[in-house]
């Protein structure tokens, strides 16, 4: 039987995982300082070096970083000590995060993006490393198309650390983010995609993808149509078999969460379309709808999907439903809305405010996961009338969490 001090003691979060996890809040703030430096509003530091390294910060140090730490509990919880070494990864993310952060503040760090960029490929290297030990346990086309995901972000972060601008690279860095969603999706609904040859055609679309990433590079007119054209067919074909499709009737969390899911892939299918039409998207409106399309549109929308299931693994502490997260869904989702329909228009006012729009929406997110952990559940009541019981809601996520966590249990 387990004692009010033991289950104290469990309810702990480590030490190590809370310095991670502070080290991706600063790279989530740095980033949203950033994005408002570079949309031209009030930011509160006011620094242009910050505002050019806007897209890599979020990307590796804080989506990419969090990702890594989400895998690297779950390689945990489902083994021995041994599986520790998974921290390597979200602490070298964090790690490269510091290293440019220190850049930008003025401090002597030799070698420009050489040490941060070396650290950010290191983490994504054992971030594939990850995956090749949870295939070691439980072989599934889930785990390969997320660890086709890690292959791209190790792609990315070394031709940045080469010295290659962002814009020719964003594709590795959005492969990296889309690739592991979908496979983390083809694990927490994997009885939607078991039916006939499913799950291998999906497989073989997201290698289609990592083929198009080289061409893109190596032959840009052809590269980035073709690109496009593989990820629609993939968004496509995942969300045609998610079971989002049918708890968007659901009330409550299951609601949310297949909102945001389904608008995520809708925004990815946007930015497929602008490549598939338009080719290469290196500069000016095209390139900044499909950045912000793939990374604000489908990854943080996922994000807001999956927060509460994801979070109080990571954290040991709930994370219950709460209404509040619709209101950062809208924001997110209406904020970029406004910011691509006034880039279309050379709108500049209105696309400075749906890109302020889209800063805010984070902002909420973070409170509303930040709040209810600080508070340690000592709230339980976080229902309101009309949404799903906070027992209906508990229940959903334990099964959503208990098929994420499948393929790192040991055979």
């Amino acid at each position: 039987m387990t004692t009010p001090a033991a289950s104290r003691r469990n309810a702990r979060v480590p030490a190590g995982r809370l310095v991670l996890l502070a080290l991706v809040a600063v790279a989530v703030l740095a980033g949203l300082d950033a994005a408002l430096l570079r949309l031209g509003a009030l930011a509160p530091v006011r620094s242009e070096p910050l505002a050019a390294v806007h897209g890599v910060v979020m990307v590796y140090g804080f989506l990419g970083t969090a990702i890594m730490l989400e895998r690297a509990v779950a390689l945990r919880s489902g083994g021995s000590r041994r599986d520790g070494w998974g921290y390597a990864a979200p602490a070298a993310g964090g790690a490269g995060t510091v290293l440019l952060l220190a850049q930008v503040a003025g401090l002597p760090v030799p070698g420009g993006r050489l040490l941060p960029g070396a650290a950010w490929v290191a983490a994504t290297a054992v971030f594939v490393g990850i995956y090749a030990a949870i295939w070691r346990r439980q072989a599934s086309f889930a785990v390969l198309i997320q660890a086709l995901g890690a292959l791209a972000g190790l792609g990315g972060a070394a031709l940045w650390a080469r010295g290659l601008e962002a814009a020719p690279i964003v594709p590795w860095w959005a492969a990296m983010l889309v690739l592991t969603v979908i496979g983390e999706r083809l694990e927490l609904a994997r009885l939607a995609f078991v039916s006939g040859r499913t799950e291998a055609r999906v497989l073989a679309e997201a290698t289609a993808v990592l083929v198009a990433l080289v061409a893109s590079l190596l032959a840009p007119s052809a590269g980035y149509p073709l690109l496009g054209l593989t990820l629609g067919v993939l968004v496509l074909d995942v969300a045609a078999h998610d079971v989002a499709r049918r708890t968007i009737r659901a009330p409550g969390l299951p609601r949310l969460m297949a909102a945001c899911m389904l608008a995520g892939y809708g925004w990815a299918l946007v930015a497929a379309l602008v490549w598939v039409v338009g080719g290469p998207a290196l500069a000016g409106y095209r390139y900044d709808t499909v950045v912000h399309a793939l990374t604000i549109g489908f990854a943080l929308s996922m994000v807001v999907a999956h927060a509460p299931v994801i979070v109080p693994a990571i954290a040991r502490r709930p994370l219950p439903y709460h209404p509040v997260m619709w209101l950062a869904a809208g924001l997110l989702h209406l904020g970029l809305l406004v910011r691509v329909l006034a880039g279309a228009r050379q709108a500049e006012a209105a696309w400075r405010l749906g890109g302020t729009l889209g800063v805010v929406a984070v902002l909420v997110l973070l409170g509303a996961v930040v709040v209810p952990l600080a508070a340690g559940g000592r709230h339980p009541r976080c229902n309101t009338p009309g949404t799903a019981s906070t027992t209906g809601t508990e229940r959903y996520g334990a099964g959503l969490t208990a098929q994420a966590t499948r393929p790192t249990v040991t055979r």
